[in-house]
């Protein structure tokens, strides 16, 4: 529909007017960088730093949620589809780089080089995955969705199916996989606030949910969106900033993609020295005892169970009789409480301590060397040539997985709703891979300047003289780093050293040596990361309960009104549900975000791309798709949990093909494919 000269005044001068307000930002926001940066140089604590940077960053998106609020349902669910391009790539790319991305990226590709072990897949497929699928979005999905003009992704499926069944399962499904993505961010908003202010964890987690909400509550897509926009300068920098320091402090140059792999050979050789070293090999060497002492404890885990009960109580007794010191004997009632409850929890537990052994007895701590292609040999022998094969099968499930569910993801595809036309939600997917590259392209460089950091300089320092950020990140959360002197040379080997994804691009500035505002700005980072997801998906999540549950067709203004209310109220409950579950850190970012694109491949991708461009998909075919490909994708991620196959007994390997969890909806889009198209072959043909 053609636009009027007015309109089209109109519409240049609204532009105009959003980047003045957007290159005021931009210099405000370096003006605030540099003022910390003099303040720290003047004397200014590191905790009054970090409580700044939090506070300021999370009233920012505060004031951003209370300007931007609205009732109107045009405008909180698609932002009245006024945004430009330009800014929409930009919300669209901090929503997609949630914490997995900030936080998480950069140390899979640290822990697992670039194409993984025989387990794990590596990071070089979240790179090409994540990308890739930005490809299939604006080819097969964003624009005929945007043609639509509907304001959810569920909306889709009653349009184009009709009746509940349709809209209801992929309301369901829209909840559950949003629901497994929002916790990893959650999960990263607390890990970054109790860091910042020293608060704890659980803290932590609220005061980030807080910003949260009153983004999406008042404000629902209009304000999340300019939230977005403003949280896409503020994470590009954070990750841009740190390593192109690194790079220069190491190669003499900021430019890190274009120079990184020089380091590569470096890091080569290091690991070779490390295989070889005597003190290396010591402390793999006691790994490996502690492994066989928990394989036999798990021989009989209940004679295991009451002898380390008895015996912890006997030990009790005795320092009782003994008068020791009550410190002491706080220390063993401590021990005996942390034992296992009962048969099962100890077989987990134990079952969990000796893998994490039996893979630190292994070289590098279990690591694959950096720039390995895939674990294992082609040509070696029958075991070599299996790993190299579940290794590269892995590879490409997983970037398989991570490409189909980016296309189906709920929160991502209702970001192309807020265009004013299909042609711009075509452009707002070229400005989003354009901002997305900028980080995407810097994660592989980090990641290979860390570890050469590791290996060159912290490696080999006396216990005694180890840097303190170590020492308060393993307060935060001890899982997360951690140190130990394993065969008691008080020497930093390199396999004493645990570091988990979550933790290398937040320990980054600290690890360079570089100024505490940079560390406080990767935190803003990593929290803006956090927080512009989890703003999108309690967004998702809300209107899918409300909008999509409650849907009667109507259109009328106070029904719309009703279900924007429902949808401010179902997005207080899943947020505080997110948070609870959260709390209980059930898995590291990655795997958790990378099951919810499994999730959501296996449930919408066929039953939507069949609705798109096969005219015979029936109702009957789209509703029995999504329900095989939930289906298989769920029992399978549940049959091989550990948790899972130890409470039933299950022995063995429970994997197809060799085929990991996180990867499960290589299976569910298979199934829920071939579902549709065999129901749509012996149904009726629907009349569109």
């Amino acid at each position: 529909m053609a636009t009027s000269a007015p309109e089209a005044a109109a519409n240049r001068s609204r532009l105009r007017r959003l980047h003045r307000n957007f290159g005021v930002y931009v210099v405000g926001l370096l003006v605030f960088l540099a003022v910390m940066a003099v303040a720290e140089r003047q004397g200014l604590s590191r905790y009054w730093i970090g409580g700044i940077f939090l506070f300021v960053t999370l009233a920012l998106y505060a004031s951003i949620g209370v300007y931007c609020r609205t009732s109107d349902a045009a405008e909180y669910y698609v932002a009245g589809r006024r945004i430009p391009p330009i800014y929409n790539g930009m919300a669209t790319a901090a929503d997609w780089m949630s914490a997995a991305s900030f936080i998480s990226l950069a140390g899979g590709l640290y822990l697992q080089g670039f194409s993984g072990s025989e387990t794990q897949a590596g990071g070089l497929a979240y790179i090409m995955g994540w990308t890739g699928g930005f490809c299939l979005v604006a080819l097969l999905i964003a624009p005929q969705l945007r043609r639509l003009n509907l304001y959810t992704v569920p909306d889709f499926f009653g349009v184009r199916y009709g009746g509940r069944w349709p809209r209801w399962i992929a309301a369901g499904a829209a909840i559950l996989c949003s629901f497994t993505y929002v916790v990893a961010q959650i999960y990263g908003v607390g890990l970054i606030a109790s860091r910042l202010t020293g608060v704890q964890f659980e803290i932590g987690i609220l005061m980030g949910l807080g910003g949260v909400l009153v983004c999406s509550f008042l404000g629902g897509m209009r304000a999340v969106t300019w939230t977005q926009v403003a949280q896409c300068v503020i994470l590009i920098l954070a990750f841009v900033i740190p390593v192109s320091w690194l790079a220069y402090k190491q190669l003499g140059n900021p430019l890190a993609p274009l120079v990184y792999g020089q380091q590569l050979e470096k890091i080569a050789r290091l690991e070779k020295q490390l295989a070889s070293s005597p003190a290396e090999m010591a402390v793999v060497a006691e790994y490996g005892r502690r492994a066989d002492i928990y394989e036999q404890m798990l021989k009989d885990v209940a004679g295991t169970l009451a002898r380390e009960r008895a015996a912890a109580q006997a030990r009790i007794r005795q320092l009782k009789d003994d008068r020791a010191d009550a410190l002491v004997v706080q220390r063993a009632s401590r021990e005996l409480a942390a034992l296992p409850r009962d048969v099962e929890s100890a077989r987990e537990l134990w079952t969990r301590a000796m893998q994490e052994n039996r893979d630190h007895s292994r070289p590098l701590a279990g690591m694959s060397p950096h720039a390995q292609a895939f674990a294992g040999d082609p040509e070696g022998t029958p075991r070599e040539r299996e790993m190299f094969q579940n290794s590269r099968l892995n590879f490409l499930a997983l970037m398989f997985c991570l490409m189909v569910g980016t296309a189906s993801l709920p929160h991502l595809l209702t970001r192309f709703y807020t265009t004013p036309s299909v042609a711009e939600a075509r452009t707002s997917v070229a400005w989003s891979l354009f901002f997305i590259a900028l980080l995407y392209l810097a994660a592989p460089a980090l990641a290979v300047l860390v570890k050469y950091e590791v290996l060159s300089n912290l490696v080999g320092q006396s216990f005694d003289t180890l840097p303190k950020w170590i020492a308060q990140w393993a307060q935060v959360d001890p899982a997360l780093l951690s140190v130990a002197d394993v065969n008691g040379d008080r020497i930093l080997q390199f396999s004493e050293l645990k570091l988990e994804a979550d933790i290398i691009m937040l320990a980054t500035p600290e690890l360079g040596g570089l100024p505490y505002v940079v560390s406080g700005l990767v935190a803003a980072g990593g929290l803006a990361a956090a927080l512009s997801t989890a703003d999108g998906l309690l967004l998702t999540m809300g209107n899918a309960l409300a909008y999509d549950f409650y849907f009667r067709g109507t259109k009328d203004r106070q029904g719309a009104m009703v279900r924007v209310m429902l949808s401010k109220f179902a997005l207080l409950l899943v947020a505080l549900a997110a948070a609870y579950v959260a709390a209980q850190k059930p898995a590291d970012i990655l795997m958790l975000v990378s099951a919810s694109f499994s999730l959501a491949a296996s449930a919408f991708f066929p039953a939507m791309v069949f609705g798109i461009f096969w005219a015979r998909t029936t109702r009957a075919a789209a509703v029995a798709g999504m329900l095989a490909g939930l289906g298989i994708a769920v029992a399978y991620m549940l049959l091989n949990a550990a948790g899972v196959r130890a409470f039933f007994g299950l022995q063995g390997s429970g994997l197809w093909f060799g085929i990991q969890p996180v990867s499960a909806g290589v299976f569910g889009v298979a199934a829920g494919a071939l579902v549709v198209w065999g129901v749509s072959l012996l149904g009726r043909p629907q009349r569109l």
